[in-house]
């Protein structure tokens, strides 16, 4: 039986990477960072914005037209997997290309959808468009052709990221206001495709490692093996608890903060300021690679995290003491997105990375969709501090799991943590 255990990169062994030539891959690089920016921009950030002109327009509540988002949300996490095997079949130049043109297709459904049953179909369609076009398929990309050099790829396209609702929000409330909702989103619909659409078909060219259908049943195995063993359903569970955690307590930052008696301008400003902070997490964690093993790293992030959302609980005033906590949460949760992209491969090499990257974070990406209507309910039935304080008992279930080592034999990685 194979060893399994998490234990070597990041010094990854040569066939674990395709190499291809440096321009090529800068190319690719600068595509994924256009493409991220537009495509979370429209698929995810622009239906806040849109929401209240939705209800308005179609007599929608509020919960059920969010509903509809959310199913898409959900979709996408459950069809993360099998848009992890094909990217490992296929490669990104073909997913997301596809991904593109039914984001396309998606939205337009969005924009025409005559009744709410439609609405709740059309998002579902779009869902499964962002399975192919979010962070987890440009991740698997830029780790398999990066291989070790790729941490400092993937903190610059995750910060290319971070910048969607800072041009899309806007953009979509001026759509919005001058053209209606609808005739917003068959403009972003145009947009999504003028944008993705020949940047991922005509640039996301860098060799793909083959697959030989000999090879299959190897594969499958190996990927099974590893999607079994303690340690991965481990990581997968810690991530789960923590996406619950930092998700539920940032989405509901503002109703948070009203709660309290701020303003909801105020409380807006304040939850922009969680995005800066989610920005300079990401330019942190370089630093933090540098300095910490894979075992350690996710634990000591999921419990700043855990921290972060108690102190959110228990401060109150001064006002700029909970903006700096605030500020805080915002750069763990920005660090969190590093760690979902990393996480594997730090463990498990960069073979099969789609796929297990994709089994590794279903629960959080399950775990995202939810989080929002987790953390409403929580604060419903418990009051907004007692809900905080049990989402920051969540996520440090997460990092407890995330330290735990199973048996008595550590990886390269586990003895690196205990160095430090």
């Amino acid at each position: 039986m194979p060893d399994i255990r998490p234990a070597r990169p990041p010094d990854l062994k040569a066939d674990d990477t395709h190499a291809a030539p440096r321009p090529e891959l800068r190319r690719a690089l600068v595509a994924l960072c256009a493409t991220e920016i537009t495509s979370w921009g429209v698929l995810y950030y622009s239906f806040p914005v849109a929401l209240d002109e939705v209800t308005r327009d179609t007599g929608w509540s509020t919960a059920a037209a969010m509903s509809a988002f959310s199913a898409g949300l959900v979709t996408s996490a459950v069809a993360s997997t099998p848009v992890g095997r094909m990217l490992d079949r296929r490669g990104p130049r073909t997913v997301m290309t596809i991904g593109s043109i039914l984001g396309t297709a998606g939205l337009v459904a969005v924009a025409t959808a005559p009744g709410l049953p439609w609405f709740v179909a059309a998002w579902v369609l779009t869902g499964l468009a962002q399975s192919m076009l979010l962070y987890p398929p440009a991740f698997a990309a830029i780790t398999t052709w990066y291989g070790p050099d790729r941490i400092r790829p993937l903190t610059t396209l995750s910060l290319a990221g971070g910048l969607a609702s800072t041009v899309y929000a806007p953009l979509t409330a001026l759509l919005v206001t001058h053209l209606g909702w609808r005739s917003a989103y068959l403009a972003l619909a145009v947009l999504l495709a003028a944008v993705t659409l020949p940047l991922h078909a005509f640039c996301l060219t860098p060799p793909w490692p083959a697959r030989p259908a000999r090879s299959r049943v190897r594969d499958v195995a190996h990927i099974r093996e590893v999607a079994s063993s303690p340690p991965f359903l481990l990581l997968a569970a810690a991530l789960g608890l923590g996406a619950l955690g930092l998700y539920a307590a940032t989405t509901n930052l503002v109703p948070l903060l009203v709660a309290r008696g701020t303003d909801t301008t105020t409380a807006a400003v304040a939850l922009g300021l969680c995005g800066v902070g989610q920005l300079l997490g990401r330019l942190g964690y370089p630093w933090l690679t540098r300095r910490t093993g894979p075992r350690g790293r996710a634990a000591a992030v999921l419990a700043a995290g855990a921290g972060a959302v108690a102190a959110l609980a228990a401060i109150d005033d001064p006002f700029p003491l909970l903006i700096a906590v605030v500020v805080a949460a915002g750069a763990v949760r920005g660090v969190y997105t590093l760690l979902q992209a990393t996480a594997v491969s730090d463990r498990w090499g960069v073979r099969h990375f789609a796929t297990l990257n994709a089994l590794a974070t279903a629960p959080a990406g399950l775990a995202t969709a939810l989080a929002p209507a987790a953390g409403a309910l929580l604060a419903a039935r418990l009051g907004y501090p007692a809900a905080f304080w049990l989402l920051a008992v969540v996520t440090l279930a997460g990092a407890a799991l995330a330290l735990r080592r199973q048996g008595g034999h550590a990886g390269e990685g586990d003895r690196r943590d205990e160095r430090r």
